[in-house]
């Protein structure tokens, strides 16, 4: 994920950091805060940490929040930068136990994507792994004649 410096400079378990525990719920926003600081500052900073060291033709780099990082990546890689949009309802969300929180839920660190970005691909991950499945490697056999 884009903003993985953040646990590491506080001390917190970055694994149980990924999934929907109480845990991370306890220090979401205070991670949301460490971000917009270090954003403010330097606006790129997460996104030169996601790429540093990459040497592979194919990056995948996950949890880009706003725009901001998607014209970071289209500045410094041009036309080869690929935008992915991964979507489920509101319902399949919520039986994935994701509940709605005023001011994380709604801040631009959730939703600073819903406009503004002409994404190059939109998947749709409601739990049909057939449909998910035709729909990734459609996906992964453009990103391959591209090489």
């Amino acid at each position: 994920p884009i903003e993985t410096p953040s646990p590491q400079e506080h001390g917190l378990d970055f694994q149980r950091l990924l999934d929907a525990s109480a845990y991370k719920e306890m220090f979401r926003q205070d991670m949301i805060r460490w971000g917009e600081e270090k954003r403010h500052m330097d606006p790129g900073f997460f996104c030169r940490a996601a790429v540093e060291g990459a040497l592979q033709p194919v990056w995948v780099v996950s949890d880009t929040r706003r725009l901001s990082d998607v014209e970071w990546f289209r500045d410094a890689y041009g036309d080869v930068v690929q935008t992915v949009r991964v979507v489920a309802t509101e319902e399949t969300r919520k039986r994935r136990n994701w509940v709605f929180v005023t001011g994380v839920d709604d801040a631009e660190s959730e939703c600073g994507l819903d406009q503004g970005v002409a994404f190059d691909w939109v998947i749709t991950n409601d739990g049909d792994k057939v449909a998910l499945g035709k729909q990734l490697e459609m996906l992964v056999q453009s990103l391959h004649r591209n090489l």
